[in-house]
């Protein structure tokens, strides 16, 4: 990590809510300036900005634009270049799931799936790390899961795939960007998010019970092992670390 910048910037994509709003918080706390990417959530972003603009004493930049699509994501990129000069850190946390039964999943809901969650890391990690190379440093994580490793679930089989997906990529630009860009994945198992809340108290008690600390995750635990593994640990590169509690 370059230490010439007073102001650190990081850019979180998917980061109006769960595990990224809990993301820009760590790193705002940490005194890096940030972004903010959502593509519905705007009154969400715009508090979030508040609040840690507040708090911390930070600038914090909100841009709308949806990952999956080239033009948006140049743009993303554009304008944080416009308002910051340099990107230090990139987490590609955008993600959606739509877990449904075999004869209910569709091509069209199959290649959403692909789209935001790989493609959309891809996209980030390609012109994101465009401008790291130009740099000479810089840091990417990306959000993988679980799912994408060994617990594998029927009705999220396009979720599982796209994130075994992101594992793919991520050691193929780790390759690509050394040694001046460090890229890493992280692969949590259950988190208490948005994305979750939908799940049944007995499928969560039953799901516990495979986990050695008995619990899900909370987004800011998450959030705070994305923060180390792309500030300090400054001597991983290319690794999958899942955190999910000792799931067995």
């Amino acid at each position: 990590m370059n230490s010439s910048y007073d102001n650190k910037v990081v850019l979180v994509t998917g980061s109006s809510r769960g595990i990224g709003a809990s993301t820009i918080e760590v790193f705002a706390k940490n005194k890096f300036n940030v972004v903010i990417n959502y593509v519905n959530s705007e009154s969400k972003a715009l508090s979030l900005k508040e609040e840690v603009e507040a708090k911390y004493g930070v600038k914090a930049l909100v841009v709308k634009a949806d990952v999956s699509k080239e033009e948006e994501v140049k743009r993303l990129v554009d304008v944080t270049l416009s308002e910051f000069g340099h990107i230090d850190v990139l987490v590609n946390n955008a993600g959606i799931a739509i877990d449904t039964t075999l004869e209910d999943k569709t091509v069209d809901n199959f290649r959403k799936i692909l789209d935001v969650n790989l493609i959309g890391t891809f996209l980030m990690c390609k012109y994101v790390g465009e401008v790291m190379m130009k740099q000479g440093y810089g840091s990417i994580v990306n959000i993988s899961s679980t799912n994408g490793i060994d617990s594998y679930y029927a009705y999220s089989m396009d979720y599982d795939a796209s994130k075994a997906g992101v594992i793919s990529l991520t050691h193929n630009f780790a390759n690509l960007y050394a040694p001046n860009i460090r890229v890493n994945s992280i692969a949590p198992g259950w988190v208490n998010t948005e994305m979750n809340k939908e799940l049944g108290e007995d499928y969560i008690n039953d799901e516990c019970k495979h986990i050695l600390l008995g619990r899900f995750a909370e987004p800011y635990e998450i959030a705070e092992f994305i923060y180390y593994i792309g500030v300090e640990a400054t001597y991983v590169n290319d690794a999958i670390i899942k955190v999910d509690g000792g799931r067995c």
